[in-house]
């Protein structure tokens, strides 16, 4: 077993420990994950991550660019519904959190927890999670076709769990760099790749201004998202 496989498993551990996978944030930092949890990643997928994290914010300045939903399959078993290149899938909580770790090998992630008021839409927001698994990649960030990136699938989940009623704000999307005001080369490539016009100021959503929505409660942080990794 690899270094980096057994603190994933450490880690879980304590998860377990805590309750099952189902307890609170406790006291001593411990990290908890309750379904219904937003899990927002810092993945390193290369330039176009990259690029999805230049012209977004995340929670207190972190580097986000991606999101999903934790859940438990019909063994009580945690899993996490997301859109990936592949379409909605729902993927082992370990698997997706070894999927971004930093230099110690620890889950680079950020666990959104959703508020009082808020937490009555969560079994409908899964069921409904579930009922679009094979559901195709949004390439081009449309929120209104029938494919969803990692973003719009939390947006619509929860919609449609609140009799349509956005949860989440939908903003006008930029695909410039926030610093210089420039268009991002990768985009204007990978928009022509598609054949497509860039969606420059149409409604969307990203992982960052999901992280930054009033309707959560930031219950656990890893210190390393809120470092720059990428070159």
């Amino acid at each position: 077993m690899n270094l980096k496989r057994l603190k994933i498993l450490i880690w879980l551990f304590v998860v377990i420990a805590a309750g099952c996978a189902d307890a609170g944030f406790g006291s001593s930092g411990d990290l908890s994950v309750q379904s219904g949890d937003l899990l927002f990643q810092d993945v390193n997928c290369g330039p176009l991550c990259d690029a999805i994290e230049t012209v977004t914010t995340g929670y207190k300045g972190a580097n986000l660019s991606h999101v999903g939903i934790a859940a438990k399959d019909e063994q009580g078993r945690m899993i996490v519904f997301e859109a990936v290149s592949k379409g909605v899938v729902a993927t082992d909580l370990q698997t997706f959190l070894n999927r971004s770790v930093d230099a110690n090998g620890w889950p680079k992630v950020i666990v959104g927890r959703l508020k009082g008021p808020f937490r009555h839409l969560i079994p409908a927001a899964i069921k409904e999670a579930r009922s679009l698994k094979g559901k195709p990649y949004d390439k081009i960030f449309a929120i209104d076709n029938d494919a969803y990136c990692c973003s719009e699938l939390i947006y619509e989940i929860f919609r449609r769990a609140d009799g349509g009623k956005p949860v989440f704000e939908l903003k006008p999307m930029t695909f410039k760099d926030l610093k210089t005001g420039q268009m991002l080369a990768i985009w204007k490539e990978y928009f022509a790749k598609l054949g497509v016009d860039i969606p420059e100021g149409r409604p969307g959503i990203n992982p960052g201004g999901i992280s930054r929505s009033p309707v959560l409660s930031i219950v656990y942080a890893s210190e390393s998202i809120f470092k720059k990794s990428h070159k």
